[in-house]
């Protein structure tokens, strides 16, 4: 029988899979479910944060490979750590703790699988971990025992099920303080001449730096932002940009879809209390301008940039996405996500926790939970909405004409679809303040526009959104309700901690109840998640001193504000 040609590579080979499985399942199978879900993604985004590719697996195990040792000792040591954090509000019987076994050895690479005595021993070895802890073999051993701050527990060699020889297998103790030190081995002989080893150790460095070359494409180096040079002080959580991504379709009027998805990251983002995002308004002023990330980070005074592209052809949905650390040049991680139109939405959650597994941001119970949770799962009414957004973000009564078609369709094909009818009841409600000019152009009356704003206002706070609650406060601002209309406030930055209106509606409720001075904080909230478009927050900000009676104070703002944009007011 003619032998056949294999591609074999050597590699670094990392398997885990969780302890007690079967019992946790035996007890609750949905719960252990949920939270392997949880641990599973979080294992996929920090290897793919340290190079290695995620290989396969069944049930509770996982199979990864890296082109570096190093990587992936690095790469498991940072899995315990946070698979802790996630397992920290469950009780003790039911955690899901993950066993790792590294080995360094040859294999057989096959339709993407990963095959033989390397993955084998991996696997093997893994076992031997106590539950959160992590085994390597001698031969991984060997490439990190002097490059990582670890110290590592000789477990003596270890007859393996259908391994021939014996393998010696270390223990990492992740919590020690010393560095690169052994515990517990003895001398033990090596029946290799000195130069034998030393052309062993050659090639298989040679064999890395070759597999290293051939896996990895050069990228540009991206210049770092100097947290000296930044506009504001970077804040005490992870602070993050979404830029505008890019349409890679081949029809120009899909730019809706790719603004639309990009927002709905900047919200999903912006409503968990541990990160600091950039609003949309902000961040948007670099679409389609050539701007480097240094200068990004530097105007808006954060840490980390998120860009990418969307391709949409047909049914089918391609969003590569980027995430850089802007302070040091370095990309955490490259993704390409495809899928069917029909399952965006998967596809957005999945971007979501990856941004928020990479920058460690701690989410509560009820955090977790929102990450899933959309406002309609009908693909078509999300988006017809999309198409009027794209209109109702240009705030013109034209634009504003041509969005009512396109939300009155979403809600016709999703009635409980609360964002459509809070977008509608912001028409009439700004239609109704400028009715002198807006009137004509809405085709709608002014005496019919507060019915038809509270009409919609109803049915929005039926399922709210931070939108909802914004143009209740500004309508019960007009109506003379001032309590009512902090409280609106109050629940709109509830929903969203990250949204700049939801500050400035705040900031109008206080000034109209005669509280300007407690405004001028909420306004300065706003100019921080918000900082290009200072024009409306300057004018706020007049109102604010107007209403204190510091009268050249306020002068000043409202110069500036008009300076900037004459039209404001």
């Amino acid at each position: 029988m003619a032998s056949q040609d294999f591609n074999r590579k050597l590699a670094a080979i990392l398997h885990a899979d969780v302890k007690g499985y079967s019992r946790l399942m035996g007890e609750d199978e949905e719960a252990t479910v949920s939270t392997l879900t949880v641990c599973m993604e979080v294992m996929s985004v920090l290897i793919e944060k340290h190079r290695g590719r995620v290989v396969g697996g069944a049930g509770d195990s996982l199979l990864a490979e890296f082109v570096s040792v190093v990587s992936a000792v690095r790469c498991a040591v940072e899995i315990q750590e946070h698979l802790k954090t996630v397992n920290d509000e469950i009780a003790e019987d039911r955690k899901v703790v993950f066993r790792i076994g590294i080995n360094l050895g040859d294999v057989i690479e096959k339709d993407g699988d990963l095959l033989g005595d390397g993955v084998n021993i991996a696997a093997r070895v893994e076992a031997l971990a106590d539950g959160g802890g992590i085994c390597i073999t001698r031969s991984a051993y060997d490439q990190v025992k002097k490059k990582l701050n670890l110290v590592y527990e000789y477990q003596g060699a270890h007859h393996l099920k259908n391994i021939a020889e014996p393998v010696r297998v270390y223990k990492v103790l992740t919590a020690s303080e010393h560095s690169s030190q052994l515990i517990g081995e003895s001398k033990i002989p090596i029946p290799l001449s000195k130069k034998v080893v030393i052309a062993t150790s050659a090639i298989l460095a040679l064999v890395v730096v070759i597999t290293i070359w051939s896996l990895y494409p050069f990228s540009p180096k991206i210049e770092p932002a100097s947290i000296g040079k930044m506009a504001f002080s970077l804040p005490d959580i992870p602070s993050i940009a979404v830029l505008p991504f890019t349409n890679m379709s081949d029809d120009p009027k899909q730019e809706y879809f790719a603004d639309g998805i990009t927002e709905d990251l900047i919200t999903d983002l912006s409503q968990m209390s541990g990160l600091f995002v950039i609003a949309r308004n902000s961040t948007f002023v670099y679409k389609e301008k050539p701007v480097k990330i240094r200068q990004v980070a530097e105007e808006l005074g954060v840490r980390y940039v998120l860009e990418g592209s969307v391709r949409k052809a047909g049914e089918q949905v391609r969003i590569n996405t980027n995430l850089i650390d802007a302070t040091t040049g370095n990309h955490i991680w490259a993704k390409r996500y495809d899928g069917k139109l029909d399952n965006i939405f998967a596809l957005q959650d999945k971007i979501t926790r990856k941004i928020f597994t990479a920058l460690a941001v701690k989410l509560s119970t009820g955090e977790q939970k929102k990450i899933g949770r959309k406002e309609t799962d009908n693909i078509e009414a999300y988006d017809a909405f999309l198409k009027g957004w794209e209109h109702y973000r240009r705030w013109t009564p034209e634009d504003f004409r041509k969005a009512i078609p396109f939300f009155e369709k979403a809600i016709e094909l999703d009635p409980q679809y609360g964002r459509p009818y809070a977008a509608i009841a912001s028409v009439y409600t700004e239609g109704y303040q400028r009715a002198w000019d807006w009137s004509h152009v809405l085709g709608v009356s002014a005496e019919a526009m507060p019915g038809l704003a509270g009409e919609y206002l109803k049915e929005a706070l039926k399922n709210p959104t931070p939108l909802a609650h914004q143009v209740a406060s500004k309508w019960y601002i007009i109506l003379l309700f001032s309590e009512e209309a902090i409280a609106e406030a109050e629940r709109a930055i509830a929903l969203d901690s990250n949204d700049a209106v939801g500050y400035t509606a705040m900031a109008g409720a206080l000034i109209y109840s005669g509280r300007p001075e407690e405004a001028v904080a909420f306004v300065n909230k706003a100019i921080r998640l918000d900082p290009h478009n200072i024009p409306n927050y300057l004018y706020t900000q007049g109102l604010a001193y107007f209403g204190m009676e510091q009268f050249e104070e306020a002068v000043s703002f409202f110069e500036r504000a008009f300076k900037l944009n004459p039209e404001i007011g």
